[in-house]
């Protein structure tokens, strides 16, 4: 069965007021098209067929526009979260239930990037048995330039060495979050866990990529994509 994909589009969206006091971040558009419509249709073109949409800051916006416009080819969902949302982990946790037993993607809904989906699709289809991550990392934008996670020679993610920044695309495990209590929770602890134990494997993606998360960003982004 092709692997599900979660999109995580519940955040708040603070650095970007006013335009988000109205409008979810996942909405705002580039180049005439929502952010999260880039990676609904990114991942229905290469070929997933069922993806999960986390909800939270106006998320009934979200979930309007897109059962108005559905993307062809994919078999949507929701996972409602309220607000305030459950942070990165907790979104995920809440969202298992309808993700299935296997990997499955993840794209951050307010990233703008020229990673293939398909590739994360890929990944997800020839999954270690001992892995419970893969992360796309990028390299350090001026705004996170202490970076988050090292990758080894062998592409197996480090929590030591020269760092990079995590992207917010990557592939995941069910199991990776085994044993969490739900309610809103990061990410990042897991993943250092899954770390420590060399279950992490990862990949430096060197083209275009965005956190569309202040005014400047989104400008930039827009300018880049429009020339």
């Amino acid at each position: 069965m092709t692997p599900t994909a979660l999109v995580l589009a519940a955040g708040r969206g603070s650095r970007l007021r006013p335009l988000t006091d109205h409008q979810p971040k996942p909405l705002i558009e580039v180049a005439g098209r929502a952010l999260i419509r880039y990676h609904l249709e990114g991942l229905a073109a290469a070929g997933v067929a069922r993806a999960v949409v986390n909800l939270g800051w106006l998320g009934e916006q979200i979930r309007d526009q897109l059962r108005d416009t559905p993307v062809p080819g994919l078999e949507l969902h929701f996972s409602e979260e309220g607000w305030p949302a459950l942070e990165t982990g907790g979104g995920i946790a809440r969202a298992l239930p309808l993700l299935g037993d296997g990997p499955f993607l993840v794209c951050n809904a307010d990233v703008y990037s020229d990673y293939p989906h398909q590739a994360l699709l890929e990944k997800a289809r020839q999954w270690p048995d001992n892995t419970l991550a893969h992360l796309v990392l990028v390299p350090n934008p001026d705004h996170n330039a202490d970076g988050d996670f090292a990758l080894g020679s062998d592409g197996q993610v480090q929590d030591h060495g020269e760092r990079l920044t995590f992207s917010g695309l990557s592939v995941l495990h069910p199991r990776l979050l085994d044993g969490h209590e739900g309610g809103a929770f990061p990410l990042a602890p897991w993943l250092r866990r899954a770390i420590a134990r060399g279950r992490v494997s990862g990949e430096c993606h060197q083209g275009l990529w965005s956190d569309v998360g202040t005014s400047e960003r989104l400008a930039a982004v827009r300018a880049q994509v429009s020339g």
